[in-house]
């Protein structure tokens, strides 16, 4: 998280700052209304310098609390230029103090944002998750898969009054190991059917013991109807045993996300 404050003599001067959203490739100077992050209703507009721009709203040198209303206020703006522009997300909570200094940046890194606008040019973020519907059934299918827990599962159930705490242990941790090759078995087949379709993907952590794929994809926006089709084959073949959530298009988040440093709009 990157923010600034301006010192004065003796006493820390709050004054305001612009907030930085993403970049995008244009000469015009743009106002997308008044969306800005903080609840004033600050305008959403642009800071150029020769044909890149920064995303920009008037708010406060002060850091941003990290919670959901700010996270979102963040996201709906660049979600909104994204309708419009391909996008290069800033990282959350990167204020400068002046309009020169992003014009400075703008300049210092002129040919990196120029490059990444292009490898972005047409392309939208699809996420998917997967979950299993009946996580009683994927525990048999693991303890029937693995001769180890089968052994084990059978000595603790013929004696449920046995103090063997060791046996138990090793259990839960023989289960945790076979969950994860088994998310991770899931995992491939459905990144190997969907990546055909895609330019790039990244897979994320997932959450609970039902969930065994978290995926990011990027995807160009002329192939993305035919993802879809793949998501509904995908949802129609594994119906009875799988619940995939799906989400897009969203800006590239998880393949760019621009951070810069307070050294920067020192210099």
């Amino acid at each position: 998280m990157e923010f600034n404050n301006r010192k004065g003599k003796g006493t820390i001067m709050e004054h305001e700052g612009k907030y930085i959203y993403c970049i995008i490739g244009t000469q015009q100077d743009r106002d997308f209304g008044p969306i800005g992050i903080g609840g004033r209703s600050d305008k959403v507009s642009t800071i150029g310098a020769d044909d890149l721009a920064m995303v920009i709203s008037s708010h406060p040198l002060t850091k941003l609390v990290v919670n959901r209303e700010n996270i979102l206020a963040h996201e709906k703006v660049i979600e909104e230029v994204m309708k419009e522009y391909a996008v290069l997300p800033v990282r959350f909570c990167t204020i400068a103090s002046s309009a020169d200094e992003i014009r400075s940046l703008l300049f210092k890194r002129y040919r990196e944002f120029k490059n990444l606008l292009r490898d972005m040019d047409h392309k939208v973020e699809l996420g998917v998750k997967g979950l299993w519907k009946d996580m009683d059934n994927i525990f048999k299918e693991i303890a029937e898969e693995n001769k180890e827990i089968k052994k084990i599962k059978r000595r603790i159930e013929r004696d449920p009054e046995q103090k063997d705490i060791q046996a138990k242990i090793g259990l839960g941790k023989l289960v945790e190991a076979a969950l994860k090759n088994k998310k991770n078995g899931e995992a491939e087949k459905i990144v190997d059917a969907l990546k055909v379709s895609a330019f790039d993907y990244k897979l994320n952590n997932t959450t609970g013991d039902e969930m065994f794929i978290n995926a990011s994809f990027l995807v160009s926006k002329g192939r993305e109807k035919e993802f879809d089709n793949i998501m509904e084959e995908l949802s129609e073949t594994h119906k009875d045993s799988m619940k995939f959530l799906y989400v897009g298009p969203l800006p590239p988040y998880n393949f760019v996300n621009v951070t810069i440093y307070q050294e920067e709009w020192e210099k």
